[in-house]
């Protein structure tokens, strides 16, 4: 039979597999199981259930009901806006004077503009060899490519120079390169960068912009959770950003555990006032031709958690709490896994740790038979860690470490 859909859209996956796997270990529990599911990334408090900030859900309960029933600006509320804007750069006044800022639906929304703007369709986004599933799905889905480099080098250090040889064969091909970065935090690695990193980063990051547009887009969705935020990268990327275009991908997801708000912005410094007037036209164009709006009484209740005093204040303390609460589930699992034999990249902080398996697949099936739920990815198990109470961790490393203890399944560190 001839199908009405075009021949890029034959083939396409049934169910996203994270989400997949996390029905299985619901429809698992619900029988009566004792499940792990380290699948999805939520951060549950030690009960299980969903961990919340007060202030936030105060704060949406609070928006008035014909103000979030009625359109947002295409481009995000001002206030909205601004009030990101400041959220990022309040350290760094240069930057925040040449950012051009646009609210989207989420982190998710602020990639798929940062990829869509910046690269012609056919061209590849680079990032690690560790990456977020959806950076591909966001790639294939619109005309472009995905392409990685070894996100770690023979010490366990990030990988500068297979950075920079991969930028410069992407110039050569393309003439230009975006590149994609998730730290601090990453996912799914949970690696934050060092300053060392950073400093090296910018270095090649600058370095071949003297060979084409060299654009940096940072996904910064698990800042929160780390020890120094942005300040890291921003004070690396600062000195840069008159030769790199860098671009910052800010979510409320993780920021308000909000993830079903769906409110994000990107962020784009240009130094050029016309290319910021470019940037600011095309992300507005782009957004009315995608979801046109985003969520107004998300953006209305984010802005009020972002400028009010009090608010802000409230929930810097309420986050302190499950940040915290996330921090002690890390220890634990840096306390237990490495003398069980678990080979994985230095774990700062975050959602999630990638463990090394020579057969995730088979690994992740043998674990789904103990009752533990974890994400197979190519040469590794993600396992979010956020969704793992703290009286489950060791259960958790004890049957990873009894699965990968065979001689087909171990791996050695990234």
């Amino acid at each position: 039979m001839n199908s009405h859909l075009i021949p890029s859209r034959l083939g396409r996956p049934k169910t996203d597999p994270i989400f997949g796997l996390a029905r299985l270990a619901a429809e698992r529990r619900a029988a009566g199981h004792p499940v792990i599911d380290a699948t999805i990334g939520v951060l549950l408090d030690d009960e299980g259930k969903l961990a919340l900030l007060e202030t936030a859900t105060r704060a949406l309960r609070e928006v008035d009901p014909a103000e979030a029933a009625s359109y947002a600006p295409i481009a995000g509320t001002p206030a909205f806006l601004e009030a990101v804007k400041h959220d990022l750069f309040a350290d760094f006044p240069q930057l925040a004077a040449r950012a051009v800022t646009v609210a989207t639906p989420g982190g998710t929304g602020a990639l798929r503009h940062a990829i869509t703007s910046l690269l012609d369709e056919k061209q590849a986004v680079l990032t690690t060899s560790f990456y977020w599933a959806p950076y591909g799905t966001l790639a294939d889905e619109n005309g472009r490519a995905l392409r990685t480099f070894p996100m770690f080098d023979g010490a366990g250090r990030f990988d500068t120079a297979a950075l920079a040889a991969a930028l410069d064969k992407l110039l050569a091909e393309q003439g230009r390169a975006a590149v994609i970065l998730n730290d601090p935090c990453h996912n799914p690695t949970g690696y934050s960068m060092s300053e060392d990193d950073w400093r090296r980063t910018a270095a090649a990051l600058a370095d071949a912009s003297a060979r084409g547009p060299v654009s940096l887009v940072l996904d910064l969705a698990y800042a929160v959770f780390s020890e120094g935020g942005v300040a890291r990268p921003l004070a690396a990327l600062a000195p840069i950003s008159d030769r790199v275009l860098t671009l910052f991908c800010w979510s409320a997801s993780k920021t308000f555990l909000q993830y079903g708000q769906r409110v994000g912005a990107l962020a784009a410094v240009a130094t050029d006032p016309s290319e910021q007037a470019e940037l600011a036209a095309t992300f507005a164009f782009a957004s009315r031709g995608t979801w046109s709006n985003c969520n107004h009484g998300g953006l209305e209740a984010v802005t009020r958690l972002l400028t009010d005093p009090a608010m802000r204040a409230a929930v810097a303390a309420e986050r302190r709490g499950v940040v915290d609460l996330l921090a002690r589930r890390v220890a634990e699992w840096n306390r237990l896994a490495p003398g069980l034999g678990l080979r994985y990249p230095p774990y700062a902080g975050g959602f999630f740790v990638t463990v090394s398996c020579d057969d995730p697949q088979a690994a992740a099936a043998a674990l789904r038979d103990k009752d533990v739920f974890v994400v197979p990815v190519a040469g590794a198990l993600r396992v979010a860690l956020c969704s793992v109470p703290l009286g489950q961790v060791e259960r958790l490393a004890r049957a990873m470490a009894d699965v990968l203890a065979a001689p087909d399944r171990a791996g050695a560190a990234p």
